[in-house]
């Protein structure tokens, strides 16, 4: 077992490194073409490079890492979405918060690109983190199990 759930970390890693990519890629895009420090559009740019990401790793860990669970039906589909709403939350809190932070008085100033890809770091991995355990105990979790 603890083999297993070794083998699943390391997948969802490797998967969660494109993620990041696609992620991080798709924001940097955003911030590139429409350079903003205003809370609305940093928010929706995250949510669409969150929701770029969320939907690649889906495809990739319901094929690889949680494979042998994946059913593939509306319920599966369903709480995938429901832990995608719940990660996103996170994700959006931690990227908007700690751009907030930045521009707190008397904090250090860094250029947009340098907040706004700390901030995503930070996101990313408080999010990716609880997208994990949902997925492993949620959303792929071997039915006759529970």
């Amino acid at each position: 077992m603890a083999k297993k759930a070794g083998g699943q970390v390391l997948q969802f890693s490797f998967i969660g490194l494109t993620n990041a990519i696609v992620d991080l890629a798709s924001l940097n895009l955003f911030l590139w073409i429409w350079p903003t420090e205003e809370a609305g559009l940093l928010l929706l740019f995250n949510t669409i490079s969150y929701t770029l990401a969320i939907i690649n790793s889906y495809f990739w860990n319901a094929k690889y890492t949680f494979g042998h669970h994946a059913k593939t039906d509306t319920r599966e589909i369903s709480l995938f979405i429901i832990q995608a709403i719940i990660a996103l939350g996170i994700s959006n809190a931690v990227f908007i918060g700690l751009m907030w932070v930045f521009h707190l008085p008397g904090m250090m100033y860094f250029p947009l690109f340098i907040e706004s890809n700390i901030s995503k770091a930070m996101a990313m991995i408080l999010s990716s983190t609880t997208s994990f355990f949902l997925m492993k105990f949620f959303v792929f979790r071997n039915r006759t199990e529970a």
